[in-house]
């Protein structure tokens, strides 16, 4: 979503709370898995103090082309069909045709189809999940991910509100911003009335800078946002309280220019973790 408000500083409580979150990551759920993964960085596992881990993909088992989310229906609630608009309405998402799962990745291959370009929205399976959507209130939801710098796409790993009701229910993004482009986190407020009823926080972080770690600590009264172990912002006013559910989206720059014919790349993901509130 578009970046509509001005920069907030964290108040000093608050840095605080977040603080002992970093803290806690920083001692706790890293443990070592059978291999080192693809990025360097292994997936977390087990809980954490408050935190309980419900949901985990390391993406060990292998899924060509056309097969996903079939072959890995356990895990992965689903897809946007294929054919589906994307949200700036200029490329479609086509998941049959740019995801798959190999080497220990999650790769979206962002290219065109004629003059169509090609993206994908994901959305996995919460175990215990309450939301009629799939979704659950509040969570830290932790993604591990790299991107190549291609003009004209865009990202964002999201919270949509099960209820579909937007702005009124909000929406939370992090990591979102064009690709060729730097990292953003944008919170948009319980009861919003237009998309700019929104706070958001810049990085001065390049997607081409290679592998990247960010999680979004969703909590009643309080959304934070780290990147590589450092908080990057927090805000605690008129969070979104109703259930919400993962989506990784990968489509078309909105505002920003349509993607050219032979403009291509990868959106890759390690890892992902999703923990609920104890």
């Amino acid at each position: 979503m578009p970046f509509g408000r001005r920069t907030r500083t964290p108040g000093a409580a608050a840095i605080v709370a977040i603080a002992g979150v970093a803290a806690v990551v920083a001692t706790h759920g890293i443990a070592s898995t059978s291999s080192p993964d693809p990025s360097g960085q292994r997936m977390p596992r087990g809980n954490l103090p408050g935190w309980r881990e419900v949901f985990a993909d390391d993406f060990t088992k292998a899924v060509p082309l056309g097969r996903f989310p079939s072959a890995v229906r356990r895990t992965w609630f689903g897809t946007y069909r294929d054919g589906t608009l994307d949200t700036a309405k200029t490329g479609v998402y086509m998941p049959t045709k740019v995801v798959s799962v190999g080497s220990g990745l999650l790769n979206i291959h962002l290219h065109s189809s004629g003059r169509t370009p090609l993206g994908a929205a994901l959305v996995p399976t919460i175990p215990g999940a309450t939301g009629r959507g799939g979704g659950q209130r509040f969570g830290r939801y932790v993604v591990r991910f790299r991107t190549d710098p291609v003009r004209g796409y865009k990202m964002a790993i999201l919270l949509w509100p099960d209820s579909g009701v937007w702005p009124r229910d909000g929406e939370i993004d992090f990591p979102e911003a064009d690709l060729n482009g730097t990292i953003w986190a944008n919170v948009h407020y319980q009861n919003g009335t237009s998309r700019n009823d929104a706070i958001s926080f810049p990085t001065r972080v390049s997607f081409a800078r290679g592998w990247h770690t960010a999680a979004i600590n969703w909590m009643p009264g309080q959304v934070n946002f780290q990147l590589d172990g450092r908080t990057i912002g927090v805000t605690r006013a008129r969070i979104p309280n109703t259930p919400m559910h993962l989506v990784i989206q990968a489509e078309t720059s909105i505002g920003g220019p349509v993607p050219r014919p032979n403009a291509a790349g990868n959106f890759q993901i390690d890892w992902i973790a999703v923990y609920r509130r104890t």
